[in-house]
């Protein structure tokens, strides 16, 4: 085990606090600094949490507290023009659950102080100080914490990623800008049911919200990477009059962009990934979650990710003699599964905006592609059937000759 007793987590959204959590239950006493001055207060978006990731939840106690608050999602439907196909899904698998970002958060939050986490919001990193026992972190409002760690949960715009390595490389912008809403129109599909649809001139999804109505989601092509101070800049009725043009050929988009108020559009910009980062640690700091790995929403598998990164890097400072064999064993057990998914989204991406002979096409070839090419067992199967073992001791990262 190394000397590791106290540690800095930079950033409150939701790697932030699991790694908190994680390091608790390893007997690191961990500290969150956010820098917003309260929880993410309704920023960002629905997001999906897979199998694995409830998983990693369970590992410290909070898969009960998110589930709660989650819809569960048994079926999935690739819509093409006017043909409805089921999409092959895996056998003995919980259901996906979908979740508010901002209700996710909060939960967290939640669980985290129920556990004695101290979080301090308010706290932005500007800079961090290392020493030969410990590291100094310095905030813009000229306060200074102390701790044997720093770990970066600081998100794809990570202050602690620069740190780190100077020349890191930054989010890349997917060329889809996100919105999402809640219609009046209620779709005909039964409950749990959610539909990836390819309109005629942009990809979204939907489905049925408890309580009434249909959630959907849009990714709509973009030229330009807007931030989302310029995409909540634009009136929500300006957004909605362009997403009702792009949409208004399509069944149901039409409809759901119809019956969706101004007043509920959530604007949430535009979606990066994060590509390959170098260097996920140096000396005492770290990077865990979307500030080292951050595969695009078409994954699925964004926070579930996030949460895993946190449970093992808790693991293999528990575990591993040292801080630098705890930190390179810690991406030894993370990059190739990151790396792979984030692959296997940058795929799925270059198909939401098709050209049109591949739209004229995709009717024609997709019911053939998901009888032969879709093997859920081959392609999301060791995504989701993945568990950390928590008990079981972290081997260190064999040595380099």
């Amino acid at each position: 085990m190394t000397r590791v007793r106290t540690a800095l987590v930079i950033g409150g959204g939701i790697a932030g606090p699991v790694t908190a959590l994680a390091l608790r239950r390893a007997g690191i006493a961990a500290t969150v600094h956010e820098a917003y001055p309260s929880t993410a207060d309704g920023i960002g978006g629905t997001l999906a949490l897979a199998p694995n990731g409830v998983a990693a939840l369970r590992t410290v106690d909070a898969a009960d507290a998110v589930t709660a608050i989650a819809t569960p999602i048994h079926r999935t439907v690739m819509a093409v023009g006017r043909k409805r196909i089921d999409l092959p899904g895996l056998a003995d698998v919980p259901p996906l659950r979908v979740v508010h970002r901002n209700e996710l958060h909060r939960v967290l939050h939640e669980r985290a102080r129920a556990e004695g986490v101290p979080i301090e919001h308010g706290k932005r990193l500007v800079e961090a100080r290392e020493t030969a026992a410990g590291v100094t972190a310095t905030f813009d409002d000229g306060s200074t914490a102390t701790a044997d760690v720093l770990v970066g949960a600081d998100g794809v715009r990570s202050t602690v990623r620069t740190l780190i390595d100077p020349a890191a490389p930054g989010p890349r912008f997917t060329g889809l800008l996100g919105f999402e809403a809640v219609a009046r129109h209620e779709v005909d599909v039964e409950p749990g049911t959610m539909t990836f649809t390819f309109g005629r001139r942009g990809y979204y999804l939907y489905w049925p919200e408890p309580g009434g109505g249909t959630r959907w989601g849009v990714n709509l092509p973009g030229q330009r990477p807007m931030s989302l101070v310029e995409a909540r800049a634009v009136a929500p009725q300006e957004w909605l009059r362009t997403l009702r043009a792009a949409y208004a050929d399509d069944d149901p988009g039409r409809d759901l962009l119809r019956t969706s108020d101004p007043t509920g559009l959530q604007v949430v910009g535009a979606l990066h990934i994060m590509p390959p980062v170098p260097h996920w640690h140096r000396g005492r700091m770290v990077l865990v979650g979307d500030s080292a790995h951050a595969p695009s929403n078409s994954s699925g598998q964004g926070a579930s990710l996030a949460i895993e990164s946190a449970v093992q890097l808790a693991r293999c400072l528990r575990d591993l003699p040292d801080v630098g064999s705890a930190f390179a064993t810690f991406e030894r057990l993370r990059r190739a599964r990151v790396e792979r998914i984030a692959a296997r989204a940058a795929r799925i991406n270059q198909a939401k905006a098709p050209g049109p002979v591949a739209r004229a096409l995709m009717p024609l070839l997709m019911p053939l592609l998901v009888k032969t090419a879709m093997n859920p067992e081959k392609t999301v199967g060791p995504e989701q059937r993945y568990v950390i073992d928590w008990d079981a001791p972290v081997a260190p990262e064999p040595a380099r000759r």
